[in-house]
């Protein structure tokens, strides 16, 4: 893109943080004692809060929003800002004090394919929390395109095409100076690895379903 982006090249983005922070941390108690535990439940309640406020918080940033989208689909929310600019958002919510999760984030397919066009960013707004009883108290979030996550904190998962995962949702490194195109050609570069190391995994499995197949024909009859 020719211009600046009114989000991610100035620091609006960190405003649009701390208020998710404020919002989320002022309201009154919202979980049940029978769901507090469930870190999904807590997670979709999360979700709500924060798809139902987020084009306030927006503001006069956001000339379209969209908040609801199938489980299934790339984003959580969108909205378009007043440069045209399309921001999918994925919302992640990670309990702090658990045992490390590998949260995955997109289908590295499904992102090349977005990405051909400058004009859209695929967003994650994490949020980071801990729970006492009913409360939740969040720590921190981080509400930035996915080329601002170093790949020292990202792994690919063996799914489809491949999933870009969080390695460990308990360490997360943020490079507000990544640009795109650095970052995307990274990405080509671990994939082209990647593949590889999987054609041998499945050249092991063949072999391993030959000698099964091997051992069933030689099985008498019972």
């Amino acid at each position: 893109m020719s211009h600046r982006n009114i989000l991610f090249q100035t620091g609006r983005y960190k405003e649009i943080e701390q208020q998710i922070v404020k919002l989320l941390n002022s309201q009154a108690d919202f979980l049940e004692a029978r769901t507090a535990p469930s870190t999904r439940a807590v997670g979709d309640a999360i979700q709500g809060i924060i798809s139902d406020s987020f084009k306030q918080i927006l503001g006069d940033l956001c000339s379209e929003y969209s908040p609801t989208f199938a489980r299934r689909a790339m984003a959580d929310l969108a909205f378009t800002d007043t440069d045209g600019v399309y921001y999918v958002v994925d919302v992640k919510t990670h309990r702090l004090g658990t045992a490390f999760n590998m949260p995955n984030l997109t289908s590295v397919e499904r992102l090349t394919r977005f990405y051909e066009d400058d004009g859209n960013y695929f967003v994650l707004l994490i949020v980071k929390y801990a729970t006492n009883g009913i409360r939740i108290k969040v720590d921190a979030v981080h509400f930035v395109p996915i080329e601002f996550l170093a790949w020292e904190c990202l792994t690919i998962g063996a799914l489809g095409w491949g999933q870009i995962q969080i390695a460990n949702a308990n360490h997360i490194l943020i490079t507000e100076t990544s640009r795109r195109k650095p970052w995307m050609l990274d990405l080509c570069d671990i994939m082209l690895e990647f593949y590889p190391r999987e054609i041998g995994k499945i050249s092991e499995r063949i072999k391993h379903f030959e000698r099964v197949k091997e051992f069933w024909r030689a099985k008498p009859e019972t």
